[in-house]
């Protein structure tokens, strides 16, 4: 079944639910399934409406149908791995003519309750609003009482009940009409946060132009078109999928998935990305990833990943609505009962009063409040090319004491080029190129790439090597013409026992120059060292300025030397620079951290750093457009390498936390007051229906500031 995984043996399933729009429906439905004994675990994603539950696997109709005796309409979601992502579909609009006459009727009970009018008519008005607008909620809240739920619908049905029992006509009538507009603009507001994640969906078009085996082109839907096939984007036309440019060239908006300010220069080998825009130029380009599996496509797919983990303060809310409502109905119960029995009190003053606090009671203001602002936050993150995994990070990113960063790639370019090269043999130094050059050019280090791109510039062949061998944060090893040759840094070297006195000069020297050294040594001897130097990136002394500045203190972690790390850590500002750096000295020096209470981010390239990324509380993987494995991995995934995303990053999970505050203190803040008020006898329902959907209305708007951020 697509829509299924096995877990086990158990099933995974992901049910959409189109009805299920806050906290409401979900403790509904976990009280019913509370009861099934094959139904092992459930996950809810209110803000997609879907529900995943692990089941036996014979409890699937069971389950559906459950869900439909709670008037639901349960439909499995698309899960298959070879479907691109889509919007979840739209609920058709309710006619909007049957909550008008409610609202007038309403209005016309209360303005014959004001003129004396006689007591059938304002009562007959009542009952025409209440049955034109409150039946959904009547039907609701019998399904919530008969399945042992006080939900917020079963405390309003009981209430307007009670207030028509009361004979409070104009009340129980008004009441029902203010609570179905304020349901009805807290479900466009939560529209506007999932809309939010599915403008993601839209920023591909439905079709691209695909050149056909006869020369000619076609449009052809995006799921029909399998990597190979080469595409041609029309100026101001977005890209549809992954590809390598074949022909022409153009300027490329990459700012939907990087935040990039500026357009980028695409010329043919160039990669181009799904949902970015062409400018004024027109190219084609062949397909390197299906429609389901493009950079675009797993960013979305993460942060729906990211939507559904519920991050401290949200379960902490889920745990504390759990006995709030409980606590505020007996409390109503008491109200109901204690001062009329106890104390003379009036029946019908006491029981209303109890009604009242029966609509505050709900607490869908407060966990509603939570996953808004979450879910604003991470898509307010993802506009700017941070790809955040999960609400636990976007909460954690404030308590940032110490940032470790990897050096290549990362604060600077990347792209080092060969500067000097010495023979410190007796040998030829043709010989000693070619050699260097057939080792580097095994290896994908920056520092290797660059002495090939220096050979291959200077028209230095290669030659065929054997046993070749990758010697982590030292170097690379191999055999060629029946003889082992190392190439690698000062620590291989020493390894190796190969150094000197005069070396050590010579490598002293070129290190505080901030060069990296290489050297190219065979059995018995060092025969030719090769420096190459890297340049720093200009936001990268940005960046770590504004880390200084939010109180975090900066290491940069290299396998370069110390003397050139020490150089580009003076360059740019770093607090602290370690040179000689293997992977298991960066964890170590993570672990450390630590032990001192710090919480520690670590930013790297995602895979050559991968032990010391997965032991920092936040990993940061840099340049993640189109890398599979450092979406995945990561924490944090920067769309591109500006490291100035990091302290957006902190500002952002700050801004959250302050927004999650304000909600969690709005929400009980307004409930408190008005139960209060209720208590000494100044509230009336119209207060408590506006104490409910109001800060439920108030909170919701708050979290969508976030998508301004």
């Amino acid at each position: 079944m697509p829509q299924s995984e096995t877990v086990g043996s158990d099933m995974r399933t992901a049910i959409r639910i189109m009805q299920m729009d806050c906290p409401t429906e979900e403790a509904l439905i976990r009280k019913k399934f509370s009861r099934m004994p094959h139904v092992r675990s459930m996950d809810f994603n209110l803000m997609q409406r879907i529900l995943t539950v692990v089941h036996a696997p014979e409890a699937l109709d069971s389950i559906l149908a459950a869900l439909r005796s709670l008037d639901f309409t349960p439909e499995l979601a698309n899960a298959a791995p070879d479907t691109a992502p889509t919007a979840a579909p739209h609920t058709p609009p309710k006619p909007w003519w049957p909550l008008a006459l409610a609202g007038a009727a309403a209005a016309g009970s209360e303005a014959a309750g004001w003129l004396g009018a006689p007591g059938w008519l304002p009562a007959a008005l009542a009952i025409l609003a209440i049955l034109s607008c409150g039946l959904t909620t009547y039907r609701k809240g019998w399904l919530a009482i008969r399945n042992g739920n006080l939900n917020i619908n079963a405390l309003m049905s009981i209430a307007v009940t009670g207030a028509l029992i009361l004979r409070q006509w104009p009340e129980a009538a008004m009441v029902m009409v203010l609570f179905t507009i304020a349901e009805l603009i807290e479900a466009k507001s939560l529209d506007r946060a999932r809309n939010a994640i599915q403008g993601l969906m839209q920023l591909t078009p439905e079709e691209a132009s695909v050149q056909q085996p006869d020369g000619g082109w076609r449009s052809t839907e995006l799921k029909a078109i399998a990597p190979g096939a080469v595409v041609r984007v029309k100026p101001g036309e977005r890209v549809a999928l992954d590809g390598e440019i074949v022909a022409g060239r153009s300027t490329v908006n990459q700012a939907p998935i990087t935040g990039e300010s500026l357009p980028v220069d695409k010329a043919v080998g160039d990669a181009v990305f799904a949902g970015t825009i062409n400018q004024t130029g027109s190219f084609d380009y062949r397909v390197s990833a299906a429609a389901s599996n493009t950079t675009l496509a797993r960013i979305i797919h993460a942060v729906e990943e990211a939507q559904a983990t519920k991050a401290p303060t949200q379960r902490f809310v889920d745990q504390f609505a759990r006995v709030y409502t409980p606590i505020v109905f007996a409390v109503a119960l008491a109200v109901a009962i204690v001062p009329p029995l106890l104390f003379g009190g009036s029946w019908q003053a006491w029981i209303y009063k109890a009604l009242v606090m029966l609509v505050i009671a709900c607490p869908c203001a407060l966990v509603i409040s939570t996953p808004v602002t979450i879910v604003s936050g991470l898509a307010a993150a993802a506009r700017k090319g941070i790809l955040i995994k999960g609400g636990a990070y976007l909460e954690q990113g404030r308590k940032l004491t110490r940032l470790a960063l990897d050096k290549t790639g990362t604060i600077t370019h990347g792209k080092p080029v060969q500067t000097e090269f010495e023979i410190l043999a007796e040998v030829d130094a043709g010989r000693c190129r070619t050699l260097a050059a057939s080792l580097a050019g095994r290896s994908d280090h920056p520092v290797s790439m660059a002495l090939a791109a220096a050979a291959k510039a200077d028209g230095v062949t290669s030659l065929t090597v054997g046993a070749f061998e990758a010697l982590t944060g030292r170097g690379v090893r191999g055999e060629i013409d029946g003889l082992s040759y190392w190439l690698g840094n000062h620590r291989l070297v020493e390894e190796l026992g190969r150094c000197s006195a005069s070396l050590e000069a010579r490598l002293d020297a070129l290190e505080r120059q901030g060069r990296t050294v290489v050297m190219l040594v065979d059995g018995e001897r060092v025969l030719a060292l090769f420096a190459v130097a890297d340049t720093v990136k200009e936001s990268s002394r940005a960046a770590i300025a504004e880390l200084q500045h939010l109180g975090v203190k900066t290491a940069m972690l290299t396998g370069d030397n110390p003397h050139t790390a020490a150089a580009i850590a003076q360059q740019v500002g770093v607090d602290e620079a370690r040179g000689n750096q293997l992977p298991e000295d960066k964890l170590n020096a993570i672990a450390q951290w630590s032990k001192e209470h710090a919480t520690v981010g670590m930013v790297g390239d995602g895979i050559n750093d991968a032990p010391a990324l997965a032991r920092a509380d936040i990993g940061f993987a840099m340049g993640a457009m189109g890398t599979d494995t450092a979406i995945e991995t990561a924490d944090v995934a920067l769309m591109d390498d500006d490291l100035r995303k990091i302290p957006s990053f902190i500002r952002l999970s700050k801004a959250t936390h302050s927004v999650l505050v304000q909600n969690i203190t709005l929400a009980l803040g307004i409930k408190s007051v008005f139960l209060v008020l209720t208590v000494i006898g100044l509230g009336t329902m119209w207060m408590a229906v506006f104490a409910d959907v109001g800060a439920s209305l108030l909170v919701v708007a708050n979290g969508l500031r976030l998508l301004r951020k």
